[in-house]
Parts: C-alpha cells; sequence; structure tokens
C-alpha cells in the first residue's frame, strides 16, 4: 500500500539535519526536501522541477504555491479524513499563505506528523492542538498506477 511506503519512506528520513532548500536523507532537508526525496524513492523522478525559494514563501504576494503544487501532483482529501500517509499542509499564521508540510504518521489516540523543522530537523511530533488547528489541507499521494506517478520499483 502505498501510505505505508510513504510513512517507512519518512520515518528513514528522521535526524537529517534541517537545511533550506536540500533534499537528501541523512545531509539536510526542508519540509518540501522531504516530500520531495519522499516522492523519488517511490516514485522515481520528482514530476516537476522546484524553483528557489526563500523561506517566507509566497508570503509578499500571498499566493498559495505550495498549495496549488500539492493540486498539481497529489489527491485533495477533507482536512478531516486523516490517515498515515498524509500530506498536511500548515498555515503557521491564521491568514497567511500555507508554507509547511508534513506527513501524518499516526492517527488515532495518538496522532504524529513527520516533517523538517528549523532548528531541530526531520522529526516526527505529536499532531497536537496547536499544530492540528494550523491545518490548512490534506492530500493523499497518488496511487502508483495513477497518471503522473512513475513507480521507482512497484
Amino acid at each position: 500500500m502505498i501510505a505505508e511506503r510513504v510513512v517507512a519512506e519518512a520515518r528513514a528520513w528522521i535526524g537529517t539535519p534541517y537545511l533550506h532548500q536540500c533534499a537528501t536523507r541523512g545531509a539536510g532537508s526542508d519540509c518540501l526536501g522531504l516530500l520531495r526525496g519522499i516522492w523519488r524513492a517511490v516514485y522515481g523522478e520528482e514530476p516537476e522541477a522546484v524553483p528557489a525559494y526563500t523561506q517566507d514563501w509566497a508570503e509578499p504576494s500571498g499566493e498559495e504555491l505550495l498549495w496549488q503544487a500539492a493540486r498539481r501532483h497529489l489527491r485533495a482529501k477533507p482536512v478531516a479524513d486523516a490517515a498515515p500517509g498524509d500530506v498536511l499542509l500548515f498555515r503557521m499564521r491564521e491568514g497567511a499563505v500555507a508554507k509547511h508540510l508534513g506527513l501524518q504518521g499516526r492517527i488515532g489516540a495518538a496522532p504524529s506528523f513527520i516533517h523538517a523543522y528549523t532548528g531541530h530537523g526531520v522529526v516526527e511530533s505529536p499532531l497536537s492542538g496547536p499544530w492540528a488547528r494550523r491545518i490548512a489541507a490534506r492530500f493523499a499521494f497518488p496511487d502508483l498506477d495513477a497518471p503522473g506517478a512513475h513507480p521507482a520499483d512497484h
């Protein structure tokens, strides 16, 4: 199942130091880099080139660039429809663009998410109330046979 592969790959990145714009397990990653690395491990080639970006993402323009990219390559889900392996987009402040992401690790009584976080690197954190309230969108990885998905070893 794709979700199990995604979660296992995300957990393999735990301990990778935080490094802006990087996507190399064990060497450095930011939150988007973690997602890119998981995509490469599961599907092979990334679906599009990622342009250089600043740490404030699209805040000055107000454009939902991360959300738009997620819609191009992932399957949108209702925020309340939680499953392991889901991609979570977070708004770090009310009214701001969604600029942080993570992957749902566990659901249930002790939900968690895996993310690359400034000052911490790639970690699995409790999906506590403050984090859960920041979720702006939820997406699932496409099935391995979906158009645009290029299975790495399926």
